[in-house]
């Protein structure tokens, strides 16, 4: 997968360093993977969920939500969001 753009994740991890390796971990497992489905996806992160046109990973034990937009055509993974996941439940990045 092209995952677009690890600058967020990067990002992410300069809030909160304790974050850094997981997020790296998701990153070099999503760039080698060809997803052609949700359902793929999960076979990697099997708490991988579809929400409206996101697909949202766990990480960090759940304490952490990436939110993509996943073209699985034509092998993109926009990162659109990196939120705690109480941030995640407040729902502001839905609209």
């Amino acid at each position: 997968m092209h995952v677009i753009s690890r600058k967020r994740l990067l990002e992410a991890a300069e809030k909160d360093s304790s974050l850094s390796e997981a997020l790296d971990t998701w990153y070099r497992i999503a760039k080698r993977a060809s997803w052609q489905s949700l359902v793929d996806a999960r076979r990697v992160f099997p708490t991988a969920d579809g929400v409206g046109r996101y697909t949202v990973f766990n990480v960090k034990g759940s304490s952490y939500r990436i939110i993509c937009e996943v073209n699985y055509r034509t092998g993109r993974v926009f990162i659109r969001y990196v939120l705690t996941h109480a941030e995640y439940d407040k729902g502001g990045w839905k609209l």
